[in-house]
């Protein structure tokens, strides 16, 4: 049987608190298509908005492994399942059609795996070849369906997590950090994010603050599209610092970088919670910052593409981070059909 490679990214994470209401619930506030958040860099917190940053190139076909900021280079791929190219030039089963051995399914689509912890002083380097000096995250080869990625699990510090609720837009810099990490824009404290100093710890590995794991995310087939969908996303039950006393382990953050080809055509929609930030080609084109119910976006890839600094034929780095700070439910669906040239990377730990 022929199997069908996919393109764009539509992702829906969602994690809400039943009972919130009366208390600062998380409201569906700004959920409405096609608006967009407050502030001039117009980054799109609900609908097609664009950012109006500037940009020019990405990685190039040939993976130079560097991002248009001058980030620095990805170094682990996951291993062939996720999609590595064979000797003739083929993929290995990169589009799996069956729950992959060892993966949880999730209740509608996909699946995912809760990998091994990270150490607080590794930086993972070398595991899966450096880009720049050939590596697979540097092919124009389809990647395929599973995604790396890094989970962290925290403490309800009754501040970031398990705090207050409510939408928080405009959180991050619409420029991506030279590390590849989100950069806090508040000059202080905000509605969710009582003490912003732990902020640039969200997506490092901070001992006896967090504890790290790998996770990798399998897209199933869904008519056409690679899909993700899960009602009860929590991939961190019984991990890290356990379930403090809840159900379920609820206090994470979720990180992602890889790479796509941009071909054209491509769509990227998302509905979600908490905070989402995606970026493209470092740039910041979805914004739902906050802690609040389900919350959509979307990025026309064509229509924003001299905007996001975009060519067509080229490979530009892909990096979405996601927090689920508040109890009491996580779901999570994700429809893509972006051409992936890597299957998610770890970055190197580098001190702030």
């Amino acid at each position: 049987m022929q199997v069908q490679r996919f393109g764009v990214f539509t992702m829906v994470w969602c994690a809400f608190a039943a009972g919130c209401g009366g208390q600062g619930s998380r409201t569906l506030g700004g959920a409405a298509a096609g608006a967009t958040a407050a502030g001039a860099d117009g980054v799109s917190a609900a609908g097609a908005g664009g950012v109006s940053a500037a940009g020019a190139g990405g990685v190039s076909a040939a993976g130079a492994g560097v991002n248009a900021q001058g980030g620095l280079d990805l170094v682990v791929v996951p291993e062939a399942r996720a999609g590595s190219s064979n000797a003739s030039g083929g993929t290995t089963s990169i589009y799996p059609t069956t729950l992959p051995p060892g993966f949880t399914a999730a209740d509608a689509f996909g699946g995912f795996k809760l990998g091994d912890p990270i150490p607080v002083s590794s930086g993972e380097a070398g595991a899966g070849g450096n880009p720049a000096a050939g590596g697979t995250a540097g092919s124009t080869d389809s990647c395929g369906t599973t995604i790396l990625a890094v989970i962290r699990d925290f403490h309800a510090d009754r501040k970031n997590f398990e705090g207050a609720t409510g939408d928080d837009r405009m959180l991050v810099q619409s420029q991506l950090g030279a590390d590849r990490k989100p950069v806090f824009a508040p000059a202080g404290p905000t509605l969710t994010v009582q003490d912003p100093a732990q902020f640039a710890d969200w997506y490092r590995n901070v001992d006896g603050l967090n504890k790290a794991y790998k996770l990798e995310i399998w897209f199933g087939p869904n008519q056409g599209v690679s899909s993700f969908q899960s009602t009860a996303f929590f991939p961190l039950d019984g991990a890290g610092f356990g379930n403090e006393a809840n159900e379920h382990n609820y206090h994470f953050t979720t990180e992602i970088h890889t790479q796509f080809k941009y071909g054209g055509g491509e769509k990227f929609s998302f509905t979600g919670d908490d905070d989402v930030w995606v970026f493209i080609n470092g740039k910041l084109a979805i914004d739902l910052g906050g802690v609040h119910r389900a919350e959509d976006a979307s990025v026309d890839i064509d229509a924003r593409a001299k905007e996001l600094g975009l060519a067509l034929g080229q490979v530009y780095p892909f990096d979405m981070f996601q927090n689920e700070r508040h109890t009491s439910e996580s779901n999570f669906r994700a429809d893509t059909t972006l051409n992936f040239v890597d299957c998610g990377t770890i970055l190197p730990e580098v001190p702030k």
